[in-house]
């Protein structure tokens, strides 16, 4: 069964633009903040594991 996606919160992205080549720390930031205000997608794949290894919870 998929996820359900919520739909995408234009203005939240407009106005919180990924900083040009971000961190690993401003990328955590931005999607966690992501996570709360759109949700269009969820965390997956490399990112979402690293994010474990060092402990981050979403």
């Amino acid at each position: 069964m998929k996820e359900k996606i919520k739909k995408l919160n234009k203005e939240w992205h407009l106005s919180h633009p990924m900083p040009e080549n971000p961190t690993f720390e401003q990328r955590v930031k931005w999607h966690l903040e992501h996570h709360k205000q759109c949700g269009c997608r969820k965390i997956s794949g490399k990112f979402a594991k690293q994010m474990k290894e060092k402990g981050i919870k979403f």
